[in-house]
């Protein structure tokens, strides 16, 4: 299996403008530029795609783990915040702030068992040569 996606830019690094594409087209010709990626403005960036992927993949890898064990998840929601070295222009870390409904029957200590087993063996995760932390709440 194989998964695309498009980047095109055009002009210098700071006037410049760019646009990103998806093989699904849920991003399509999406807006990225230097203030997007380092300043404020609208459109997405490559750390904040990266962000979301990690996210996603860990939030299923989760999910897969539970069903696996015969387990229905409840509400997962998780946060990824990625961190960025300005100076050396490098991804330092990724945190994963997963916040999860009680699951009837599985223990706080079984469910991060789970959330760090996920957290070692998604996809992304597994892709990053950078640390991943990880933060549980379960309530």
């Amino acid at each position: 299996m194989k998964r695309t996606a498009t980047a095109h830019w055009a002009g210098n690094l700071k006037e410049g403008k760019g646009e990103l594409s998806t093989q699904s087209t849920t991003l399509s010709q999406t807006q990225y530029s230097f203030k997007t990626r380092f300043e404020s403005g609208v459109g997405t960036n490559p750390e904040e795609l990266l962000a979301a992927a990690h996210a996603g993949c860990f939030t299923m890898a989760v999910s897969a783990t539970l069903t696996q064990q015969g387990i229905t998840a409840g509400d997962l929601n998780t946060e990824a915040i990625l961190e960025l070295d300005m100076a050396k222009l490098e991804v330092t870390a990724i945190h994963l702030e997963l916040k999860a409904s009680v699951i009837e029957g599985v223990s706080e200590e079984q469910f991060k068992e789970v959330a760090e087993g996920a957290k070692a063996n998604c996809i992304i995760s597994k892709a990053l040569s950078v640390p991943i932390s990880l933060n549980v709440t379960y309530a």
